[in-house]
């Protein structure tokens, strides 16, 4: 079995450090050598690296160890760290003997935390003070990580959204809120989670997470071929202080998440056209609705009428409110907010004797639980070959039963 050119999913519902993201990559499947030959190659001198086995909480995993010279000088604490600039740890990954992929995903990471301390403290990317992430411990972790994930040559990435913690952090700064500033600012704009308890996501596990995942939320339909573990180094009281990670074969494209929540938005037409529906809801589905659907009722004084359903996303609920006022006579539009669960989708393809059709899966976690041929590419492949579309939709299904766990299991 091989790991290499599989979707790569991060489960982060503990939170990420660097350590416990290399650490997690290795438990998973990639081979520990990697991550050590990638430290060694940066070419400083007494700095180590290697795995030991550590549990947290209920679960087993791995932890990765960095050792280096003076390591336990000037802190009673043990974390004597030494302060790099920005402009000294670009030289150092230049001068290091990497693979071109592990240093340009080294140097990604390594620049989404300059430029966010560079904002936070207003000073030139090249003279930010690296602090804590410029210790060798955590130019080892982003090392470690970007040459995990370079061997890795993965298909695609993708993120569950990262508990960030609460409380407070000492930092270099002093004494910081959880998420601490660099972390926010490196996940501006990327979903979160902030609960439990201490600082979860460090800077270095927050800007691994931005510069590998593309997408946050659940992985796509996979087929499932390893996972690991990456224990911290403490324990955490509400939770097992591990980072997930799987690896799978992706079934398919993923397709954009589900909100979870939406908005019901009515109304009840008994003066309008029927001619005039489809418009209607051709206009609600292009204001941005994610549904749409009518229903036929009787009013007062027995008067047939339509009833116009659409769902809509909370912050897109008043755009499909106007469709409605423009497109139809209602006066009036109802509202209900509505929470949903949501599978996750992809989009795959099946080969069949009349052409080739896509395939919608839906999955709860990893596990594919229905595989629907698109109607559309069946309905075309019909016309060209003069058959009726129950015929292709047919053979499509059956060709699509491949991606279903049962027919996993028939063929070993």
């Amino acid at each position: 079995m091989t790991l290499r050119g599989l979707h790569v999913h991060f489960d982060p519902s503990s939170g990420i450090a660097g350590d416990m993201a290399v650490a997690a990559l290795v438990d998973a499947g990639v081979p520990a050598k990697v991550v050590s030959d990638a430290i060694a190659k940066m070419g400083v001198h007494g700095l180590k690296v290697g795995f030991e086995k550590r549990r947290r909480g209920a679960f087993a995993g791995k932890g990765f160890v960095v050792s280096w010279p003076g390591q336990h000088q000037g802190h009673p604490g043990g974390h004597h760290h030494h302060h790099r600039d920005y402009a000294e740890i670009r030289r150092l990954l230049q001068r290091a003997r990497l693979d071109a992929e592990t240093k340009r995903l080294a140097g990604d990471i390594f620049d989404r935390i300059a430029r966010a301390e560079a904002a936070l403290h207003g000073v030139a990317i090249d003279r930010i003070a690296f602090h804590e992430v410029g210790a060798w411990d955590s130019i080892a972790d982003v090392v470690g990580a970007a040459a995990a994930i370079a061997w890795l040559e993965p298909s695609s990435v993708s993120s569950t959204a990262p508990v960030l913690g609460s409380g407070q952090v000492h930092t270099a700064h002093g004494l910081m809120p959880v998420p601490a500033p660099a972390t926010a600012a490196i996940l501006r704009g990327l979903p979160a989670r902030l609960e439990g308890q201490g600082e979860l996501t460090t800077p270095t596990g927050a800007a691994i997470l931005a510069a590998l995942a593309p997408t946050f939320g659940p992985p796509p339909p996979l087929r499932l071929q390893a996972q690991g573990f990456g224990a911290g180094t403490r324990e955490v009281a509400d939770r097992a202080n591990v980072l997930r990670v799987l690896l799978g074969e992706a079934l398919g494209r993923a397709l954009p998440e589900s909100v979870p929540e939406v908005v019901l938005l009515q109304a009840n037409l008994d003066d309008m056209s029927p001619q005039l529906i489809e418009p209607l809801m051709s206009a609600l589905f292009a204001a941005g609705a994610v549904d749409v659907w009518t229903t036929s009722i009787l009013m007062k004084k027995g008067r047939p009428a339509w009833q116009v359903s659409a769902l809509a996303p909370p912050d897109g609920a008043g755009a499909v409110e106007q469709a409605f006022f423009c497109n139809s006579t209602t006066l009036g539009v109802r509202r209900v907010r509505m929470e949903r669960a949501v599978l996750s989708r992809s989009l795959a393809s099946v080969k069949t004797r009349f052409g080739t059709v896509s395939v919608k899966l839906a999955a709860a976690g990893s596990g594919v639980l229905n595989a629907a041929p698109e109607f559309d590419d069946c309905r075309r492949l019909a016309r060209k070959a003069g058959v009726p579309v129950r015929t292709v939709l047919a053979t499509a299904a059956a060709a699509a039963a491949r991606f279903l766990p049962s027919a996993g299991r028939k063929r070993g």
